[in-house]
C-alpha cells in the first residue's frame, strides 16, 4: 500500500509505487513538478499550495496513483 504523505518531497513520492501514473497524476493537476528543479526540494504541500490545489486531495489521488 502506498503511503504518500503532504510533508514528502515530490521526487520522493514519484517512487512510492507506480511511478508513472503518479507522474500522470501530477500532470493532471496541472502540476509538471518532474520536470522543475523544485521538486528535488519541494514538499507535495508546498506544490499543491503553489498551483491552489487541496493537498488532501492530491495526497489521495497520488495514493491511488500510486497503487495502480
Amino acid at each position: 500500500m502506498a503511503n504518500i504523505t503532504k510533508d514528502m518531497l515530490i521526487s520522493e513520492a514519484v517512487r512510492q509505487g507506480n511511478s508513472e501514473a503518479i507522474a500522470m497524476a501530477l500532470m493532471e493537476a496541472g502540476m509538471h513538478c518532474l520536470g522543475c528543479a523544485f521538486a528535488r526540494g519541494e514538499t507535495v504541500e508546498q506544490a499543491a499550495a503553489v498551483h491552489g490545489l487541496d493537498v488532501d486531495e492530491l495526497v489521495e489521488k497520488l495514493n491511488e496513483a500510486a497503487e495502480s
